[in-house]
């Protein structure tokens, strides 16, 4: 503008001038608030000195970009490859502004932070009687992994809940290792259904050791589902259909290579059980926001709906009307306690809940006769070698599996 020419229109009369400077604008401001601080102030830190003038200091650069991807956690593709240190306070953050409260997000954001940083986000979920908060949080659920112990004890599953097809999942195959579905009115068919895709797709429960299905209504028909979990190690089947004597031992011996603990075991005891990992407080602040809903809360007509369409609205109002499964000591005394464990290799017991070394070398010594006994031919003749068997299924397996 130094050296362009300037025209100025003077009633009515154009001429020109060169003796016209023009101020230089303003730049403009691409912010549009009238005070710059007011949505700025989670940048600074607001202190108060000794004669309570109030001060404050910035936050550092990255504070700041922590904060602004905190906030938009929804937009990252990916945090695979990022440190764990910068997870863990990427985490810190985004829980601290609730982003995990909001039931749109909260999904991608937790399966966001599980694919990048596995068992850390949470290796350990106890939702022993927490029914309620399993199903309004169902699937931010699902978007746990890479869990290694799962307690899901009273949690009213029935045998046709849609977390069964979770377990089995290719996710929670390779690090899945102690499970409790116990108190969840199970039958034989919920045992069935559970274990289908391991025994018919060999699909599920890789690394499954430790299984508590006590307090369920199953009978030794259940037992032969079990046989496909190759690595289990100790089972629970307290309070069930089973009757303690030597049928029972000899059958899951026979079956699942596991033998009678004289003591209970550890494992199976609940004060061990807990929550771990970056999001036991979010476990804590989806209870607590599920506590202050009003539990006759009208349901809208869309919801109502769909469940009458899937036929699951009696079934919903039976979860939410029941109360916890909660055995007394008493209750729990009466009844026999039925654990049972695999024998370690060794001739010292690894720890104080196995039995004596007596009944564990008997046990052994039997393990072996059985096994010398299926080898030798009825006839006295060698076996003859042709194609080994293909596993059989049962009707209800074959009805089952076409459901999938």
């Amino acid at each position: 503008m130094d050296g362009s020419t300037i025209y100025v229109r003077d009633r009515g009369n154009l001429r020109r001038v060169s003796d016209i400077v023009l101020a230089q604008p303003k730049p403009g401001s691409s912010c549009r608030r009238v005070n710059p601080l007011v949505l700025r102030k989670k940048h600074f830190i607001f202190t108060y000195n000794s004669e309570g003038s109030l001060r404050y200091t910035t936050k550092s650069l990255f504070d700041i970009t922590l904060l602004f991807v905190a906030d938009n956690i929804h937009n990252v593709e990916s945090l695979v490859g990022f440190p764990e240190q910068i997870g863990d306070k990427l985490f810190a953050a985004a829980e601290e502004n609730h982003v995990f409260l909001n039931a749109d997000i909260a999904s991608k954001a937790i399966k966001l932070f599980s694919d990048a940083y596995g068992g850390m986000v949470l290796g350990s979920l106890c939702l022993r009687n927490r029914f309620p908060l399993l199903h309004e949080r169902m699937d931010e659920i699902k978007s746990f992994q890479s869990l290694k112990s799962l307690d899901l004890f009273g949690c009213r599953l029935g045998d046709n809940h849609e977390i069964f097809l979770h377990l089995t999942t290719s996710s929670l195959a390779s690090s899945l290792v102690e499970l409790s579905i116990g108190g969840n009115s199970l039958s034989d068919a919920g045992l069935q259904r559970l274990t289908a895709p391991i025994r018919m797709m060999k699909k599920g429960f890789d690394c499954l050791k430790s299984l508590d299905i006590s307090h369920n209504t199953i009978t030794d028909r259940a037992l032969r589902y079990l046989t496909c979990l190759h690595k289990l190690e100790k089972l629970d089947v307290s309070a069930t259909g089973l009757m303690l004597g030597t049928t029972l031992k000899n059958t899951i011996r026979d079956l699942l290579g596991l033998i009678y603990s004289e003591r209970p075991l550890d494992i199976f005891d609940h004060a061990r059980c807990r929550t771990a990992g970056w999001a036991e407080q979010v476990i804590n602040q989806w209870e607590m926001c599920g506590q202050q809903v009003n539990k006759l809360k009208k349901i809208d007509e869309s919801r109502a709906s769909a469940r009458r369409f899937f036929g699951r609205q009696k079934f919903v109002r039976d979860v939410l009307n029941a109360a916890p499964v909660a055995c007394t000591r008493a209750e729990e005394a009466k009844r026999d306690v039925l654990h049972f464990y695999r024998p370690a290799a060794s001739a010292h017991p690894p720890d104080r809940q196995t039995p004596s070394s007596t009944s564990h070398h008997q046990a052994l010594l039997s393990c072996q006769n059985l096994k010398k006994r299926q080898r030798l031919p009825e006839n006295g003749d060698a076996p003859r070698q042709g194609p080994p068997k293909k596993p059989t299924l049962t009707a209800e397996d074959i009805d089952l599996l076409s459901n999938y």
